[in-house]
C-alpha cells in the first residue's frame, strides 16, 4: 500500500521538497541493474540503545568512488563497486535522526525488513547489508515500518538534483567550499551552511551530509556533520 502525505512523518517532508524542488529533477548519472535478494543480512548493535526526541536529520550521501577504490576486489562490496550491476556516484549511505549533542539508535522495530523491500532500494543504497542495518540503527527510531524509512529516504532523494562532480573534480584549486556551493546552486531553497562535507585524511570526498530540522526543512548544520571547512583544498576520485 502506498504512503500517503497525511503520514505523520511524511507530511512535512512533502511539504520541505516541495518548496526545494528543482523545476526539472535530474537523477544522479549512474545505471543500475538490481539483483535478486533472497534473505535480510543480521545486523548486531554496535552500541546501546538510545531512545531520546528528535530533533533533526541527516541524509547522508556517499561518495561511490572512493568507497570502491579499496574494496574493487571484495565480494562484499561487489555489488556496488565491481561493475557489473552499474556504476555510482553518490549514493545514500542513511537517513539519521539527531537529537541535541546526540542521536537515536537501535531502537525496537516492530516490523521486519523484506528482501523486497532491500531489492526495491538497491539503486539508493547499493548493499543488502548497508540496507539493514540503517534500518536497524536509525529507521527503527523514527518509524514503526522499514517501509516507511525506505520511502522518506526516496521522497528525499528524489527532491535533489546532483551536480557533475565529475566534471568538477577537474577543476583547478577545488575545496570543500566549492563542492558544497555546487550543491546549494542546484537545488534552489539549500543553502550552503545546511550542507556538510566529508572529506578523508588525505583531502578526498567521502560522503555529503546534507541537515534537515525536525520538519525536514533545510537547517545550518552542527559543527560536527558540516565536517570540512570552505577554504579546505579538497579531491575527487573519479574511479580511474
Amino acid at each position: 500500500m502506498g504512503l500517503r502525505c497525511s503520514n505523520s512523518l511524511l507530511a512535512p517532508i512533502c511539504v520541505a521538497v516541495a518548496l526545494t524542488l528543482p523545476v526539472a529533477a535530474q537523477a544522479q548519472a549512474y545505471q543500475c541493474r538490481t539483483p535478486q535478494v533472497t534473505s535480510v543480512p543480521k545486523v548486531s548493535p554496535d552500541g546501546p540503545r538510545r531512545t531520546l526526541p528528535i530533533t533533526g536529520y541527516t541524509l547522508a550521501l556517499s561518495w561511490s568512488p572512493e568507497f570502491c577504490k579499496p574494496r574493487l576486489q571484495d565480494r562484499r562490496h561487489a555489488l556496488q563497486c565491481a561493475g557489473a550491476n552499474g556504476t555510482f556516484g553518490l549514493v545514500v549511505h542513511g537517513l539519521w535522526p539527531e537529537s541535541g549533542q546526540s542521536w537515536p539508535q537501535w531502537c525496537a522495530g516492530n516490523t521486519a525488513l523484506t528482501p523486497a523491500q532491500i531489492r526495491a532500494n538497491m539503486c539508493l543504497m547499493p548493499s543488502e547489508r548497508l540496507i539493514a542495518r540503517q534500518w536497524a540503527k536509525h529507521g527503527s527510531c523514527m518509524v514503526t515500518r522499514p517501509a516507511s524509512y525506505l520511502k522518506v529516504i526516496g521522497i528525499l532523494r528524489g527532491g535533489l538534483r546532483l551536480p557533475d562532480y565529475d566534471r568538477i573534480s577537474r577543476e583547478d584549486g577545488l575545496t570543500a567550499g566549492r563542492i558544497r556551493a555546487a550543491l546549494a546552486d542546484a537545488n534552489p531553497g539549500w543553502r550552503e551552511e545546511a550542507i556538510g562535507v566529508k572529506l578523508n585524511a588525505r583531502g578526498w570526498l567521502e560522503e555529503i551530509r546534507l541537515c534537515y530540522s525536525k520538519t525536514f526543512r533545510p537547517v545550518r548544520c552542527t559543527p560536527s556533520r558540516w565536517g570540512a571547512k570552505d577554504g579546505v583544498p579538497a579531491k575527487i576520485w573519479r574511479g580511474l
